[in-house]
């Protein structure tokens, strides 16, 4: 079951799901679905069919009308199902190589309406200021309105160099904003460090891509050697016991691949579970364990969530969580749990069929609900934006002008976070996840006796 391998798209507006690349055979007739169709309803597709063939005003063909019946067909299950013709499949198969031509930013379809997931960090969305949640009701003036995911990812595809220009709506804006964005090669690097402090550090991943935990794990090597971690003691710590705690920050992290997901969260879990996935057919369900060879490390972790933490990203913070080994910091996460499975036909054409979602350790099924941290910091954040947004107002800055906040992350930016703050806080601390949850059930237990 392990050996399935996850894909991805290979192009700069992608999906935020997680993909199994599985056989055909695991989908036949005795998958426990119902072994023959209703003939009733096939009898009136055809009608249907026959219908139009003859008295549409344009000629249509038998192929193109299959294929938009079969099209409509999976759009009608989720937004995430679809059908996929030839060309739209050798697409799907690319791997996920860290480089990629667009825009850089994770949609989705939610409540109808196109939505933006999440930027990925130093690509083009990102500069202009692309943010998670935001409703995209335009692409270069053309309505979004009932578009589908794959429809949104042809139109602000493009050449390197070209412009596209997305019509968003935010919430706190008062009318529609344009966004000009400049379509590019994304090189996306998927691990970030900084030394914080002597014995302190901050790694920030930015997508889970097929290197990701060897590269978090390097991240983590050159931080125990750098002489911010080791401060005045630079000689009585082995390497490995210089830190004594990071920050990993998952915040606008839109996810990735599966595999690596379970890697990075087996770096700081040992043993047991770290997701599960479930589905009607029995090749969907499968356990993902952590391995108790390889590096674990041993020190504090705090992660940092937000609305634009989806899918792989939020498995790593789930089975932190649940395993108690790591305190989550920030405000809730996007709640995308689906797993979304691609499966050959015989013409070359596919299907990306949802077929399972996936439960944290502890069987949370968190599909729109998301990750809730527990340190809620949603009134820290919302303060620190609007304070960037006065501070903008007031320079009175040119449209779509790059803002050194969305260029990198800087020392003296994760000095002003409030979240990154906190958590440092905590990490200083002598309190353990295990005495800090317990203090918290205690203050809200005790409040609502008083209430009562």
């Amino acid at each position: 079951m392990l050996t399935r391998k996850p894909v991805s798209f290979g192009f700069g507006v992608i999906f935020c799901l997680l993909f199994l690349l599985a056989p055909y055979r695991s989908f036949g007739a005795d998958s426990g679905a119902k072994a023959s169709p209703d003939y009733r309803e096939l009898k009136l597709f055809r009608q249907v069919m026959e219908i139009v063939r003859k008295n549409y005003v344009k000629e249509v063909t038998d192929k193109e009308l299959i294929q938009g019946a079969v099209s409509g067909m999976l759009q009608s299950l989720d937004p995430h199902s679809s059908y996929l013709t030839e060309d739209m499949f050798k697409e799907l198969q690319v791997e996920t190589k860290g480089e990629f031509g667009g825009l850089g930013i994770e949609i989705t379809i939610d409540g109808g309406i196109l939505t933006v997931v999440s930027p990925i960090e130093d690509t083009p969305a990102f500069k202009v200021g692309i943010k998670p949640g935001d409703k995209i009701i335009k692409i270069n003036g053309e309505q979004t309105k009932n578009i589908s995911l794959h429809s949104a990812v042809q139109q602000m595809r493009g050449p390197k160099g070209t412009k596209v220009t997305l019509t968003v709506m935010r919430e706190g804006f008062k009318k529609l904003k344009d966004f000009t964005i400049t379509r590019d090669l994304i090189h996306v690097h998927s691990v970030k460090k900084e030394a914080l402090d002597a014995g302190y550090g901050y790694v920030k991943i930015v997508s889970f891509q097929e290197t990701t935990d060897t590269d978090l794990m390097a991240a983590i090597k050159e931080l125990e050697n750098s002489d911010t971690i080791k401060g005045s003691d630079k000689k009585s710590k082995k390497d490995d016991e210089r830190l004594k705690g990071i920050i990993l920050d998952l915040r606008n992290d839109p996810g990735g691949l599966l595999d690596q997901a379970v890697k990075v969260s087996n770096l700081f879990v040992d043993k047991g579970l770290i997701v599960y996935t479930d589905g009607r057919v029995k090749d969907q369900r499968m356990e993902f364990r952590a391995s108790p060879a390889g590096t674990h490390y041993k020190f504090k972790v705090a992660v940092l969530i937000n609305e634009g933490s989806a899918s792989a990203s939020e498995i790593v913070a789930g089975a932190l969580q649940d395993h108690e080994r790591a305190l989550i910091f920030g405000t809730k996460s996007f709640g995308k749990a689906s797993v979304q499975t691609i499966i050959p036909l015989d013409n070359g054409s596919g299907l990306r069929l949802t077929t399972a979602y996936y439960y944290t350790p502890k069987g949370r099924h968190i599909q729109k609900t998301g990750i809730i941290p527990d340190v809620d910091m949603k009134t820290e954040v919302q303060k620190k934006e609007e304070e960037e947004i006065a501070a903008e107002d007031a320079k009175n800055s040119k449209k779509n002008e790059k803002r050194s906040r969305f260029s990198k992350e800087t020392k003296a930016d994760l000095e002003n976070d409030p979240v990154v703050q906190k958590a440092l806080e905590w990490l200083k601390s002598d309190i353990t996840v295990k005495k800090y949850k317990q203090d918290n059930e205690k203050q809200i237990s005790d409040t609502t006796a008083m209430n009562q």
